[in-house]
């Protein structure tokens, strides 16, 4: 199962909600999935069903895999359940409603949610005489405020926005909504007594606070909202009034502080602890708080901090472009610091090793950056930055850069184009010695008849820490480590050397797993997974395999991968995606997440427990980074 840890490093959202997720995974013994011993490796495997599900005749004893107790559940109205029952000759009701069981005591159904009054699932099972009963215990979200249009006022205080204390700057603007009866009239009264009027209007609801998911087929009328500058709101709380009749509530809204925006906050990045080296160590940049992953600064960036909201402080790359990142990132410079003065002077690519070149922008300070791919080139945008290049001096050997193009895109926004001789491969951004480096890496030279041999490819077991739980027990790290090294014995019999990230049941932290793989200077990373959904999805209709990519470099990677699992495993074809992870993000080789099957379907479950079908997960990745290879040994003829 993919997850993000979102840190301040270089990794990103738990998993709530999602199967697994909730409660430590059992570690079972070795048994339970056969290792891998050298085999001769089949021209092909036949397209067949999984492999039959074995039967089991025990006592019966009902275990629940998801959700575990207590576990809050991030949907409204239904969601799945599934778990063992010991047996494979029981009958199992839940809550009154017929669930089948597999003939391993496997079962998965999907069900109304159970009422508020008892919050829980209660299973039956009959065999025979025998009946056992169990009772699993969760926890369902707070069910939304009804907000009737008559009798006493009500007013969802639960949805007031800001919720928190901030500081802004005086030319922001803040929105400031509640929820309220449509009958009733809201206003903001500001510190200076004015009341500024709210307006009724339709607005996406958060599905399921607690958990931070959105549902945009659902809207809500009660939304009142205003659009309010910071300005009014400075000094003595402002407070929304909601009026009906001769009823009125009133809520206080957090303070708000201003900026001096006469004497700028500056403040240097990076400053987090963290145990990565200083080569993969970067700040993480959001469009919006606690958002997706845009941008990578390299630690000791001198940024302004334009405002500060809980634990994010928002930071202005240049005159056009504000982002956030997590405070803890920052550290305040001292009142009146000078601000950066960022030039780029004459660029230059350097003597290539043999498999990169590096190109070297000589600055005056760090910049926020971001690099993005294009067809044959690596575009670089240097934000807060004067491009004053006259002179570009390119290495006569250098096999890698054709020839590097610069914009001034706007007064402090610069914009260099390193035109490659090659599709774009890898690339690090360093700081050194007072010059922006971007380290081109150059594809391999691959044989068409063998093209894995003589390739370093890094093999990733997913998980621990965390990992899904399958029905009767499979941990998604003993499948995926089994898997892996599979996926190990092949690649090393098609002539590749394979550096595994993990080897043992242990965790190994997910920010090591890239950096274990560059270190080895790996041709490809592959990471390997087993799926799981989040709640409210029916898992009748969402199942299969499916890969996951992040930078531009890796999706025709994952594509030959997808093709491969596909044609091996037979299950349904759930295509690529892209994906921000943690474990994608590292921009010097293509690097893939493999989500080859469901392990809380009982039936992949099940089959994920053979051999063969650890095989053929396994032949489906090494198929797909055969072709791959072999389609680059075609282009460089």
């Amino acid at each position: 199962m993919r997850w993000n840890v979102r840190t301040t490093v270089v990794t990103a959202g738990l998993c709530l909600g999602s199967p697994g997720c909730a409660s430590p995974a059992p570690v079972l013994p070795p048994s339970v999935v056969t290792p891998p011993t050298p085999v001769p490796i089949p021209s092909d495997v036949a397209q067949s069903d999984l492999p039959p599900i074995p039967r089991v005749r025990g006592p019966i004893a009902i275990r629940v895999a998801y959700p575990t107790p207590g576990q809050l559940i991030a949907s409204r109205d239904s969601n799945f359940i599934f778990g063992s029952i010991g047996s494979g000759d029981g009958t199992l009701r839940i809550n009154d409603q017929p669930v089948p069981v597999l003939p391993n005591g496997a079962f998965l159904a999907f069900l109304p949610l159970p009422p508020h009054a008892s919050a829980a699932y209660e299973l039956e099972v009959v065999r025979g005489r025998d009946t056992v009963r169990a009772v699993q215990r969760i926890t369902l979200p707070a069910p939304r405020l009804d907000l009737p249009e008559s009798g006493a006022l009500l007013v969802d205080s639960t949805s007031l926005q800001p919720r928190t204390p901030g500081m802004w700057s005086l030319a922001d603007r803040i929105r400031v909504s509640v929820r309220a009866p449509r009958s009733a009239t809201v206003s903001l009264r500001l510190p200076s007594g004015v009341e500024l009027p709210l307006r009724n209007a339709v607005a996406v609801v958060d599905e399921v606070p607690e958990v931070g998911r959105f549902d945009l087929s659902v809207s809500d009328s009660n939304v009142f909202a205003a659009s309010v500058p910071v300005s009014s709101l400075v000094g003595a709380a402002a407070m929304l009034v909601v009026r009906r009749g001769r009823d009125s509530v009133r809520l206080a809204l957090p303070a708000v502080t201003a900026s001096d925006d006469s004497e700028p906050r500056w403040a240097v990045a990076g400053v987090a602890p963290s145990t990565l080296p200083d080569t993969d160590r970067v700040v993480i940049a959001r469009p919006v708080p606690g958002g997706t992953y845009k941008w990578f600064l390299l630690p000791g960036t001198v940024v302004q901090e334009t405002a500060r909201v809980g634990d994010a402080s928002r930071i202005r790359l240049d005159s056009g472009l504000d982002v956030w990142v997590q405070s803890a990132e920052l550290q305040l410079l001292p009142t009146g610091w000078p601000p950066p003065r960022r030039v780029a002077m004459n660029a230059r690519v350097l003597a290539s090793d043999a498999d990169w070149s590096d190109v070297a922008f000589p600055m005056t300070s760090r910049p926020p950056y971001v690099v993005e791919e294009e067809d044959r080139a690596l575009v670089v945008t240097m934000y807060g930055t004067q491009a004053n290049t006259d002179i570009v001096s390119y290495a006569s050997a250098d096999a890698s850069v054709d020839r590097i193009e610069w914009e001034q895109v706007s007064s402090d926004r610069a914009r260099y184009t390193i035109r490659l001789k090659h599709a774009p491969y890898g690339y690090l951004v360093r700081w050194e010695n007072g010059m922006l480096v971007i380290r081109v890496r150059r594809p391999p030279v691959v044989d068409a008849a063998r093209p894995l041999a003589g390739l370093s490819i890094a093999v990733d077991a997913g998980h621990p820490p965390v990992g899904s739980t399958g029905p009767t027990g499979l941990y998604e790290a003993v499948a995926t480590l089994a898997i892996a090294q599979r996926v190990q014995s092949y690649l090393e019999a098609r002539g590749a050397r394979v550096v595994m990230t993990r080897t043992a049941p242990g965790a190994v932290p997910l920010t090591d797993r890239p950096v274990i793989a560059r270190r080895a200077n790996a041709h490809a990373f592959v990471s390997i997974h087993l799926n799981a959904l989040p709640d409210g999805v029916n898992p009748f209709n969402a199942h299969g395999t499916g890969t996951y990519w992040f930078n531009a470099h890796s999706a025709a990677l994952a594509r030959e991968l997808q093709r491969g699992m596909v044609a091996r495993m037979g299950l349904r074809d759930l295509g690529t995606n892209y994906d921000n992870l943690a474990v994608l993000r590292p921009t010097w080789m293509p690097a893939v997440l493999c989500e080859g099957a469901f392990i809380m379907i009982p039936e992949q479950e099940a089959a994920l427990r053979t051999p063969d079908f650890q095989d053929r997960y396994a032949l489906g990745v090494v198929d797909g980074l055969e072709a791959w290879f072999r389609g680059m040994a075609r282009v460089e003829r």
